[in-house]
């Protein structure tokens, strides 16, 4: 709970500072929050895949903090937008949805929005309630204040003309299409990162065309992915909130160390204190980025997963992947008196017997540890079978 009116203005401080690289307006915004006035708070996700990652966490977390300081959060599924598709992040076309696609992208979207927005305080819409129903004729008005050269000034869109790659008359409209949301839910914030300026502005148009004070904008850095590159379902470098807590864990520690302090400030609750602190021991060298690596790695799984699952895959990662131990809880199989490769493929270790006999050949496969190196090895009641350094399986 906030005490005192000092510690209300560093916290509205931290929020408009911390991952956060533009506010439109800035001073409007700080003195709106000042006036304690309970303020709508709106942030757009598309279902353009069912896994939400740690970038769409970051926005969920900035959120987050406007609920702690009593604001509404509007969260916006976009079951219409995500068939549309929003190239704004893209060097590339993005291929329209099927409304089958995209109903089973966004199963789970709310289950996972819950491990990190507090249910009270959380108002859901689906944006098809209202896109579905525009006429020709609204769109047209829509369309019109908005110029081409508006649009096309865009960074990425720039960069695509200059390329000959193809625009379509689709990608142009999605804006309009995000704006209305705003007015629709008469949003007084918006949350998204960089690639959203053009659409949370068209947002602020849309507002004043209809007669709403335009809403104001908190931009935040894009998250890179376990590669270092930016995080994209495409690219498979994602960490998604999905991912159980030993893959979480695993993922986390696999980052290259320049993201270490990025991840903290924008993917955990840490003060910005003690990640001073940890600033200070990595340059100095006094802490090891290891070990700074793997209190990170507690504290994004403790977001998710509580902290007896964040600390109980902290242990695993230690024995498993440091100490090279066999994990205690592993999953077990009736293998007993088949091959190893038998073994493999029944267990979905390998799909099939030349999968399995590359494997071995290749020293990816242990048993209790010991690289197997016979493909017609017999595996025997109470042995661990070992894929790689994450997958275990004991026979019974």
């Amino acid at each position: 709970m906030i005490t005192t009116m000092a510690a209300y203005g560093e916290k509205i401080k931290e929020l408009l500072h911390r991952g956060v690289v533009e506010v439109i307006d800035a001073a409007h915004l700080e003195k709106r929050l000042l006036e304690e006035r309970q303020l709508h708070v709106k942030l757009g996700v598309d279902p353009t895949s069912p896994d939400m990652h740690l970038g769409n966490a970051a926005l969920l977390l900035k959120l987050r903090d406007f609920q702690e300081l009593g604001h509404q959060a509007i969260l916006i599924i976009g079951d219409f937008t995500g068939e549309i598709g929003d190239t704004s992040d893209k060097e590339s076309e993005r291929p329209m949805l099927s409304k089958q696609q995209v109903k089973s992208n966004m199963k789970t979207y709310v289950k996972q929005v819950k491990k990190v927005l507090h249910p009270r305080g959380l108002k859901i819409f689906y944006n098809s309630k209202w896109l579905a129903k525009m006429t020709f004729r609204e769109i047209a008005q829509q369309a019109n204040l908005f110029s081409l050269s508006d649009f096309i000034a865009r960074t990425n869109i720039k960069m695509r003309i200059k390329s000959g790659s193809r625009i379509s008359l689709r990608e142009v409209l999605y804006p309009l299409l995000q704006g209305y949301d705003s007015v629709k839910v008469k949003a007084d914030v918006e949350i998204g990162a960089t690639d959203q300026r053009f659409n949370m502005l068209a947002g602020r148009a849309m507002q004043q065309h209809f007669g709403q004070e335009p809403q104001d904008i908190i931009m935040m850095n894009l998250i890179s992915g376990t590669d270092g590159k930016k995080m994209s379902k495409s690219r498979g470098n994602t960490i998604n909130i999905t991912d159980e807590p030993d893959i979480m864990f695993g993922k986390v520690m696999s980052i290259p160390d320049s993201l270490i302090l990025p991840y903290f400030i924008h993917c955990t609750r840490v003060s910005m204190q003690e990640i001073e602190l940890y600033a200070r021991g990595l340059a100095s060298n006094k802490i090891s980025p290891r070990d700074v690596k793997t209190d990170l790695a507690y504290e994004i799984t403790k977001t998710f997963w509580g902290e007896r699952h964040a600390a109980e895959a902290r242990s695993w990662f230690i024995a498993v992947f440091r100490d090279k131990h066999i994990p205690e809880k592993i999953q077990e199989a009736r293998l007993g008196g088949n091959t190893i490769t038998d073994a493999l493929i029944r267990i979905g270790f390998a799909v099939s017997k030349s999968e399995a006999r590359r494997l071995i050949e290749q020293r990816g496969i242990k048993i209790d540890g010991k690289a197997a190196l016979d493909p017609d090895i017999i595996v025997r009641p109470g042995s661990v079978i070992q894929k790689g350094k994450r997958h275990f399986m004991r026979v019974i």
